[in-house]
C-alpha cells in the first residue's frame, strides 16, 4: 500500500507533543509506549519523505513509532501528537547500530524494528495482516528475528526528481538478484549454516560507486530484544542464529524494505552523480507498493504463512 499523507490517529496512550533531548530521556520517560508492543525506529538523515515514512509503518500495525532525526527537521503536527520524537545526530559513526543497541538493552523481550527514512517495509499479505499478526505467526514457530531484503527503488526521470525519490513513479528491478555463502571466518573460511549475503539493485549495477562493505542487500530489520544482543555494523547480529534466513526444519517469513536510500545517495554523492544519467535499464518496472508484486518477483517469502 502506498504510503499517504493522511492523519493517523494518536495512539490512546499518547497525549501532546512527544519530544525528548536524547535516547536516556525517551527510555526514562516514555516505558509505556516503548513497552505497549512492536517498536519502530526511524533513522532520519535528511528531510525527505520523513512523514510518509512514519505513517507507513503506523499503518502497518507498529504501537509505537520512534523518529530519531537532528533537531532542525520539522514534523506535521499530528505526528508531534503521535509520534516519539528523539533529538538525535544520525550523521556520526555508527548512529545506527549506537541506537538500536541502546533499545536492546533497555527493552528486552520486546520486538524492534529499524530503518531510514524514505524505507517502506513490507511483509507478505500486508494489505490484509498487519505486523503483529506476521510477529505472532513467527513467534509460533519459534524464531525471534526475520530477515528482510532491501529493494531499491528509484525514480526514472531524474531531470524532474534529482534526489531519484517519487512515489508515483517509483521503480524497482524484476531482476539481477543473488546469493552467494556467507563464510566463518573463525572455521576457516567454511559457510555459515543457514546463512547467505544477498545482492542486487542499484548497488550490484552501480558496485562501483559503492563501498564493498555496503554492497549487501540483506537486514534483520525486525528482530525481539534480550540482554547481550548486539547489532553490528553490517547489519547482522552477535548471536548467529538471529541472522539465518530459516529455521533448521521449514523456510519461514522473510519481509522486504523498499528503499530510496541507495538512489539518494547516489544523486548525492559528487563521485556518482554526474556518472548516472538514470536508473532505467531493461529489468526496471515500476513498483505497485503492494506484497503481491514482491513475492511474485521473489523478494519476499510467505515461508508456512498461507
Amino acid at each position: 500500500m502506498r504510503p499517504e499523507l493522511t492523519d493517523f490517529a494518536p495512539r490512546k496512550f499518547q497525549r501532546g507533543p512527544m519530544r525528548y533531548r536524547d535516547l536516556d530521556h525517551l527510555i526514562k520517560e516514555a516505558r509505556t509506549a516503548l513497552n505497549a508492543g512492536p517498536v519502530a525506529m526511524v533513522l532520519v538523515e535528511d528531510d525527505v519523505e520523513i512523514d510518509t515514512t512514519i505513517r507507513h509503518h503506523q499503518q502497518a500495525g507498529f504501537d509505537t513509532v520512534m523518529a530519531l532525526m537532528p533537531p532542525a527537521f520539522d514534523l506535521p503536527r499530528d505526528l508531534q501528537q503521535s509520534v516519539l520524537r528523539v533529538d538525535y545526530d544520525t550523521t556520526r559513526d555508527g548512529a545506527l547500530e549506537q541506537a538500536v543497541n541502546q533499545m536492546i538493552a533497555a527493552l528486552p523481550g520486546q520486538w524492534l524494528y529499524y530503518c531510514y527514512n524514505a524505507e517502506y517495509l513490507f511483509h507478505p499479505f500486508s494489505e490484509t495482516r498487519n505486523i503483529k499478526e506476521l510477529l505472532a505467526f513467527h513467534v509460533e514457530e519459534r524464531r525471534d528475528a526475520l530477515l528482510g531484503y532491501v529493494v531499491d527503488l528509484y525514480a526514472l526521470d531524474l531531470k524532474r526528481h534529482p534526489n531519484a525519490v517519487s512515489l508515483d513513479q517509483a521503480h524497482l528491478d524484476r531482476s539481477g538478484y543473488y546469493a552467494s555463502a556467507r563464510k566463518d571466518t573463525e572455521q576457516q573460511g567454511h559457510p555459515k549454516e543457514r546463512q547467505l549475503d544477498f545482492f542486487g539493485g542499484l548497488r550490484w549495477r552501480f558496485e562501483e560507486h559503492v563501498p564493498p562493505q555496503s554492497r549487501k542487500i540483506d537486514r534483520i530489520p525486525l528482530f525481539r530484544a534480550k540482554p547481550g544482543l548486539l547489532l553490528r555494523s553490517d547489519h547482522t547480529f552477535n548471536d548467529e542464529e538471529y541472522n539465518t534466513y530459516a529455521c533448521k526444519w521449514h523456510h519461514n517469513i522473510t519481509t522486504a524494505i523498499c528503499s530510496f536510500r541507495t538512489a539518494k545517495a547516489l544523486k548525492s554523492n559528487p563521485g556518482s552523480r554526474y556518472d548516472i544519467p538514470t536508473f532505467q535499464w531493461h529489468n526496471s518496472e515500476p513498483f505497485e507498493w503492494h506484497s503481491r508484486q514482491l513475492m511474485d518477483l521473489g523478494l519476499m517469502e510467505p515461508g508456512q504463512w498461507f
